[in-house]
This record gives structure tokens, sequence and C-alpha cells, in this order.
């Protein structure tokens, strides 16, 4: 493994030394409305620059810790399982040697191959899932493999009791339904997930943030901006409770970067993938 040669701000460990691997998947074939997340890592990493490494939040700084920066993985773009697949073994070998797998995103349904290989190690898996949408449709267009459809996939694997949803605030009825009846369903806000937090205490949990769940006046750089969202505070404020849960993967995905010409997402994103990298760090605790 060698480092990426444009790092993430502060992630300049040596895979050896690393306690936690980052490493892009700048997918979005399978984007139902606008496409462009694809390009969302490597403008996570290039603006990074823009912040501290410092975190006045937790007060811990990105130098205290060990972060590997692997790039991104060379992906086959028209060839959802495939992609998945890669995703999946590059993630199973950083588990292997004992990494804290954190992914870029990429749209959705990269999610699928990472939480897929941490599940392989931690069969008791629970995951928690910020979206402004559902994404539990069986199929879209035919297709069972889509962005809209990852949390389904998930459920497949974890059945019921084990995905914990927030912020939702779209999709289609059945989708709906099928949330209340199967997955612990928090629609609209985060309000819920201190109590959430506290109940999974000691239990091994995948974290997914779909930066969509943030509203379109914090964060219009996305692929489909949904109103009635959350705040960049809100979302700042649930990130800090991470550090009290067993967290073994995450990603945040959905970045489209050339929609906010501001750089204002981009800038929010880096803010956000740091303060993730700090209190899934088990160093210092």
């Amino acid at each position: 493994m060698n480092k990426n040669i444009q790092t993430f701000l502060g992630c300049d460990s040596e895979y050896a030394d690393a306690e936690i691997a980052l490493f892009g998947v700048p997918f979005d074939g399978t984007t139902s409305y606008r496409p462009g997340t694809r390009f969302g890592p490597s403008a996570i990493r290039s603006e990074s620059f823009g912040i501290e490494t410092y975190s006045p939040y937790s007060g811990r700084d990105l130098t205290e810790i060990a972060v590997f920066d692997g790039g991104d993985l060379e992906l086959p773009f028209g060839n959802p399982q495939r992609v998945l697949d890669l995703t999946q073994d590059y993630t199973a070998r950083l588990l292997e040697d004992g990494k804290l797998p954190v992914m870029l995103g990429g749209e959705h349904l990269v999610t699928l191959g990472a939480a897929a290989a941490v599940l392989e190690c931690f069969p008791d898996l629970h995951i928690i899932h910020f979206d402004a949408h559902t994404d539990l449709r069986e199929e879209y267009l035919g297709e069972s493999l889509t962005h809209a459809g990852v949390i389904r996939r998930l459920w497949d694997l974890v059945g019921d009791g084990r995905i914990h949803q927030f912020g939702i605030r779209s999709g289609e009825r059945h989708e709906f339904e099928f949330a209340h009846a199967h997955t612990d369903f928090h629609p609209f806000s985060l309000e819920d997930f201190a109590r959430t937090a506290a109940s999974l205490t000691g239990v091994p949990v995948y974290f997914t943030l779909d930066l969509d769940v943030l509203d379109p006046a914090f964060f219009p750089g996305t692929g489909t901006p949904e109103a009635g969202g959350v705040t960049s505070r809100e979302l700042l404020d649930a990130i800090g409770r991470l550090s009290r849960l067993d967290v073994v993967g995450c990603d945040i995905v959905e970045l489209a970067p050339h929609y906010d010409a501001s750089g204002a997402s981009t800038a929010l994103a880096c803010k956000i993938t740091r303060e993730i990298l700090l209190q899934v760090s088990k160093k210092g605790d």
C-alpha cells in the first residue's frame, strides 16, 4: 500500500502505522438525476487544505491520529457489480490489516460494497444511515443495483432491526411503508439520534452519510437536492456522538462539487470528513 500523492489534509501516515485508512470510490454509474459524484473524492482532497487540521468541536487535531490515504480505486464505470466487488475486496483487505475503513464516494450504491466487507468481519453489525432519501427501492428501471436501492440491498443482508435511518424526507409511498415495517425509521430530522446512539453502545456500527441529508441551503452541491433538510450545525452535532459508538467502518457520499460553483458544499464536506475521522478514531479513548 502506498500513500496517494495528494492526500486529505493531515492524512499522510504510512500504511503500516495507520489506524484509519481513507480511500475514494469515484463512481456515479447508476445516478438517476444529476451525475457528478465521481468527482467528489478528489474535490474533498484538493479543497481540504482550506481548513485546519484542528477541530474546535472536539478539541482534537488530525495530526494526533494516524490516517493513511490510499487515493481512489480505479473503476470500470459501466459495471456496477464489478465496482462493488472491487470496493468490497479493497475494504476487506483494510480490515484484515487491522485498519478502520473510511470511504469517500461517489454515489450511494458504493456503500453496499464497503458495508458488505465490514459485515463479514462483524456479523452483528448495525447500520446508521443519514440521508434525504429512503433508498429502499427493490428496483429502479428494472435494475436492482442502484443508488436508489442501496439500503434495500443492505436490508437483504442484515434484516429487520439493524438499520437505523435518519433525516429521510423523500421516497415512494411503498418505501416509507417498508421503512416503518422493517427499519428503525426516524424521518425528517436527526433529533432521535442521541437516543439511538445510546442504545447501540458496544455494538459494531457502520455509519453511512449521504450528504444530501443537509438542506440545499447549506449543501446545494449534490445530485438530488431535497428541501427540508438538516442544518450543517445539526449534522456536526450528530457526528460528535460517533465517538460514543464502536464505529468499525463508515462512508461519506454524494458530493457533486460542480453544482456549487461557490465551493461552499465542498468546503463543508471537507469539514465533515475531518470531524468524522476524529470521532471514529479510537486513539486517546
